[in-house]
């Protein structure tokens, strides 16, 4: 199977070293060189994509990321590349199409349960131009499309992290984080691919909701930092469930 990744970031990398060792062919495009042996690396801007010269085209891989998070950086990235990969597409068999979005498409934050049966509602622009880019590509591709939706990606204790329980003294409220380690959600990209009928969409988290403040306070008493003092009980946030990842018989290898 000849597989197409448009952007190719760390993620990507890791599902096309998977995808490669299953003799599948991997041909990826981003704006950057890249170095990996066992995939055809090409340079194109994804507004103006020409796929014209590559073989066939079985499943493709979408995990794009804005240069900038503010709305107009969004809107290019995501929303507006969409209809020049459908337009370079259409040419090639493709069989399947799986597209990154994101949580952030969810709008709840009060604490309430989301899981995959949960309606979407964006509550900022970035969520509702997800919300469209995600529409596009289910109208392009029906059934051939998943949509995925992983929640906070992390990849071990970031510095960011570190520098956050150092520096905080109190926390305003109870605010609930969901988090994907990059592992988990490159082997569920992989799996999918092989999942026969899959859903429309999927939520990727590790099924356990944990509000910020406890594991700053978990990172403080493992570094020795001043433990920070919560204000009040108030909820925000969100507590994120993916059933239909565990539908599909993958099973998490980080927590």
């Amino acid at each position: 199977m000849h597989i197409l990744f448009i952007g190719y970031g760390k993620t990507s990398q890791r599902v096309a070293k998977q995808l490669f060792a299953l003799d599948h062919q991997i041909t990826t495009i981003s704006s950057s060189p890249k170095t990996d042996e066992y995939a055809t690396h090409l340079i194109q801007d994804i507004h103006h994509l020409n796929l014209s010269q590559i073989k066939p085209v079985d499943c493709v891989y979408i995990l794009l990321s804005p240069k900038q998070s503010n709305v107009d950086g969004y809107r290019e990235t995501y929303l507006n590349s969409a209809y020049s990969i459908i337009q370079a597409l259409i040419d090639h068999p493709v069989k399947r199409v799986i597209v990154v979005s994101s949580t952030r498409v969810y709008g709840e934050n009060a604490g309430e349960r989301v899981d995959d049966e949960t309606s979407i509602s964006p509550k900022d622009e970035q969520g509702q131009i997800l919300a469209e880019m995600e529409q596009v590509y289910l109208k392009a591709y029906a059934e051939r499309c998943a949509i995925i939706r992983p929640a906070g990606i992390y990849d071990g204790l970031s510095e960011r992290m570190i520098r956050l329980a150092e520096n905080t003294k109190t926390y305003p409220n109870i605010h609930w984080s969901n988090r994907i380690h990059i592992d988990d959600l490159s082997c569920f990209l992989a799996h999918l691919l092989h999942v026969e009928h899959p859903k429309k969409s999927y939520i990727v988290t590790n099924n356990l909701p944990e509000p910020l403040h406890e594991k700053i306070l978990k990172i403080q008493k493992e570094k020795g930092f001043p433990e920070l003092v919560l204000e009040s009980q108030n909820e925000t946030g969100k507590r994120i469930f993916a059933m239909r990842m565990n539908e599909t018989g993958f099973k998490l290898i980080q927590h």
